[in-house]
């Protein structure tokens, strides 16, 4: 489930914390899956790989040419100062945003965030205009891009959720905010992925830990290049629809199950 839900718009953190609740067990908190990131990250290098490497090669020619104008150049440093933001919260809400029973993983917190993101996202799709490109991308647009990847912290938002829609609203087609939003996530996912890492190694975690954690890096790494390419084919030949209903109908259900106490 994580590898499926990890890339597509609608929070796999969320899902993560309904599903337990459903099960009646308890919750597992955000390290596991945020380790699990790693198997989103390798996702994300192989499915967009000749960007990847045209950023990497292009901007380290680049450096060696002295030439600090180049577009992939350029591009990589607006990907760097745009992670700054989630970087920061990350480490300063740290401790919150991994317990068990941190405010921030409250089934109601998550259920209106999905609503509010459905919302955000149907109005994107009724009002923005979706012709821009990656390559006519300026600093401003990676920067308000990266501010609301910060949502991300909360359950119910998604970082491709967040940040898809902030590229939808600054008028990206549906496939370049995609791309857009994916290239900009990835110094993100690396970094959160490796601190859990880090965290686990220093709980030091037995060997059948370690044996579980990579057969699901595995798995979730496949199924999440298979979300990857979904979303890019729901996106081209549809839009952003099934999301915004998936996630508002996610949202709503939740609430209605809490106020019914059908979820405690």
């Amino acid at each position: 489930m994580q590898g499926i839900t990890e890339l597509l718009p609608i929070s796999s953190t969320a899902h993560m914390r309904i599903v337990p609740a459903l099960l009646g067990w308890r919750d597992p908190g955000s390290a596991f899956s945020a380790a699990m990131q790693l198997a989103a990250l390798a996702a994300v290098i192989s499915y967009f790989w000749q960007d990847v490497r045209r950023l990497a090669v292009g901007s380290v020619s680049a450096i060696g040419r002295r030439q600090f104008a180049d577009p992939d150049l350029r591009m990589a440093i607006w990907i760097a100062l745009a992670t700054l933001p989630i970087m920061l919260a990350g480490v300063l809400l740290s401790d919150s945003l991994n317990a068990c029973h941190s405010p921030f993983r409250a089934l109601p917190v998550i259920g209106w965030a999905c609503v509010a993101m459905a919302m955000l996202m149907a109005l994107t799709e009724i009002l923005a205009r979706h012709r821009r490109r990656v390559e006519n991308a300026a600093l401003l647009d990676a920067l308000l891009i990266g501010l609301a990847q910060v949502g991300a912290l909360i359950p119910g938002v998604s970082r491709s959720g967040s940040t898809l829609t902030a590229a939808l609203a600054l008028g990206f087609g549906r496939e370049e905010a995609a791309r857009f939003s994916f290239l900009l996530g990835i110094p993100a996912i690396t970094l959160a992925g490796s601190k859990e890492l880090w965290e686990l190694h220093k709980a030091n975690l037995d060997m059948y830990g370690w044996s579980v954690l990579a057969l699901g890096l595995v798995v979730a790494s496949i199924s999440a290049f298979a979300a990857i390419w979904a979303l890019m084919r729901v996106l081209e030949r549809f839009s952003a629809w099934p999301f915004v209903l998936y996630r508002g109908a996610l949202g709503v259900l939740l609430l209605v199950a809490l106020a019914n106490d059908w979820l405690i």
